[in-house]
Formats: C-alpha cells, sequence, structure tokens
C-alpha cells in the first residue's frame, strides 16, 4: 500500500487553528496542512510576518505542537540551533520546520537561509509566498512580481508599479546543492503534500517554496484565494517542479497556457497594466519556459 499522502486521506489532526489571518489567507492553509503531513512531533519557528502575527496572540497560542517566534533575519539559523538542540538531546522521530513568507526568506532571511543548507543539517524550509510584505502594508519584497502595485511601488503615469522582476529563490536554493527543493502551490494541494511529505523524508535540509495568495494585497476576493492560485500556474507565471541528484525536475507541463491577461486583470494589484505591459509578461514567461522546458 502507497504511503502517499492526499488531501483526501490526510489527518483530521489539526495543529493550527484559531488563528487571526484574514478570510483566504492562503499563507495560513500552507502552515496548517504542512503541520498536518508532518505531525506533533514538529519544531516550528516563524519569523515575524503574517504567521507569527496571526498565530501568536496572547493569552492564545494557535500551534498544539512546539512553536516559536524567530528574529525575521534568522529563521534558517534557529531552525539548526533547534535541530542541534533536539540531537542532543537524543530525541527521535521529529522533524524541524522554519516556515517564513517571501519578505522574510528572499530579502531579509536569506543569508540565515544559505547558512542553514551549508550546515547540511536535517531541516525543512517552506517559503509561503504571497508576493509582497503583506501585514506590514503591502510593501514590495524580492518576490513582488513585475507590474504589480504596492504600497512602495505605485501605479502612476510614468511607473506602472514595481520594475522589477520576481527574484528565482527555487533555482538560488538549488545553486547550493541542496539535497532537495520544490516549487508548488495551495490551488495543487496534493502536489504540495506529497512535497512536504518527500522533504520530511530528505537526510539534510530541503526547500519548498509555495504561492500562498493574499486577498488583501492581491485585490482579490476572499473567495478566489485557491482559483487565483490556480490560474497563476494555469497561466505559466509560476511552475510545479522539484530539485534532486543535482537536477530539476518539471512536475507539470501545460500543453496550452490559459490567458495571462485574464489572471492579472482579475487582481486589483495589477488592473492599471497597459496591452504593452502584459505582452512585456507574457514575453517574460515565454522565455522562461524555454529553459524550464529544457530540464526535461
Amino acid at each position: 500500500m502507497s504511503d502517499r499522502i492526499t488531501a483526501k486521506n490526510i489527518t483530521d489532526n489539526e495543529f493550527f487553528y484559531g488563528h487571526k489571518a484574514c478570510a483566504g489567507c492562503g499563507g495560513s492553509l500552507a502552515v496548517r496542512m504542512a503541520l498536518k503531513v508532518l505531525g506533533e512531533r514538529t519544531f516550528i519557528a516563524l519569523p515575524a510576518g503574517c504567521m507569527s502575527a496571526v498565530g501568536f496572540n496572547f493569552p492564545q497560542l494557535c500551534f498544539s505542537n512546539n512553536a516559536i517566534i524567530s528574529t525575521f533575519a534568522g529563521t534558517g539559523s534557529i531552525i539548526t540551533g533547534i535541530e542541534a538542540g533536539a540531537r542532543a538531546l537524543g530525541l527521535k522521530d521529529y522533524h524541524v520546520l522554519g516556515m517564513a513568507g517571501d519578505g522574510g526568506t528572499a530579502d531579509i532571511g536569506i543569508q540565515a537561509l544559505s547558512g542553514a543548507i551549508d550546515r547540511n543539517d536535517r531541516v525543512i524550509y517552506i517559503c509561503y509566498d504571497n508576493e509582497a510584505y503583506m501585514n506590514t502594508g503591502i510593501q514590495k519584497s524580492g518576490l513582488t512580481p513585475f507590474g504589480a502595485k504596492t504600497t512602495t511601488t505605485p501605479a502612476g503615469k510614468h511607473i506602472h508599479g514595481n520594475v522589477k522582476n520576481k527574484k528565482n529563490m527555487f533555482e538560488i536554493v538549488a545553486a547550493h546543492g541542496i539535497p532537495y527543493a520544490a516549487t508548488a502551490s495551495i490551488a495543487y494541494m496534493d502536489d504540495f503534500i506529497e512535497k512536504v511529505r518527500k522533504a520530511s523524508q530528505v537526510d539534510g535540509p530541503s526547500y519548498i517554496h509555495v504561492i500562498a495568495p493574499c486577498p488583501t494585497g492581491w485585490g482579490i476576493p476572499a473567495d478566489r484565494t485557491i482559483e487565483a492560485a490556480k490560474e497563476m500556474v494555469d497561466c505559466g507565471l509560476w511552475y510545479l517542479a522539484e530539485y534532486y541528484d543535482d537536477e530539476f525536475h518539471l512536475n507539470r507541463d501545460p500543453n496550452e497556457f490559459t490567458s495571462v491577461s485574464d489572471y492579472l486583470k482579475s487582481q486589483g494589484r495589477f488592473k492599471h497594466l497597459s496591452d504593452e505591459d502584459i505582452a512585456l509578461i507574457e514575453q517574460g514567461r515565454d522565455k522562461k519556459w524555454e529553459k524550464i522546458r529544457a530540464w526535461n
């Protein structure tokens, strides 16, 4: 019998509940499902960000396993310290997990993450990517996509939102020679669940980068979170892949992409984009997919 976990047979036990996240929060779903896969004997560290803000509300702790708020920059170093302590105590059958947002991963936390990979400790790091610093007012991060309107990249007459492209954290992490890394989306939940399970079996560090939309920052209704995450994959602006054995592996290759324009125009943060802006985004997607498809 397969040990594959799916959304249909995953445990009914809850390890993250009663939190104060906004309606439709993609990040909270990513945390909830990751902990369901990893189970009660998981030590989790979360830096300043959406999930620590909504999960640690004195006197209520929304985690039923051991959880701690890390420094904003130190998630990678803190989880390796937790892992070293667990080994020193002779603990068995446990997981050490760090979960940070896009800013806490690609910007403020990238140095500590790089060091954690270099130390080769048995830790799991998951970036829940909502593409901006959401809980502090929707400021641009290194993972904010081109053209997105944020409070620090406003859309005006001369500049149409963010002028930089999204940082490629998946390939940056893979360049370390990490044993396992993957991209995921909360819209493709069985794929995400399976990748968390794989990460839990790695004898060394692992990294998962999961797209987790924020209705508030993206300018979408709360009931469109999953749909938006799915459209991002289906239109080719995000891809599902893995890195292991020093090779990239594409998990899903759409025969035909859905409309990039429809995906962008359905979100408040992109409504200002011109046809020329959208054409430029499509060109970037096609160039990226030429490289991605070469993996296989």
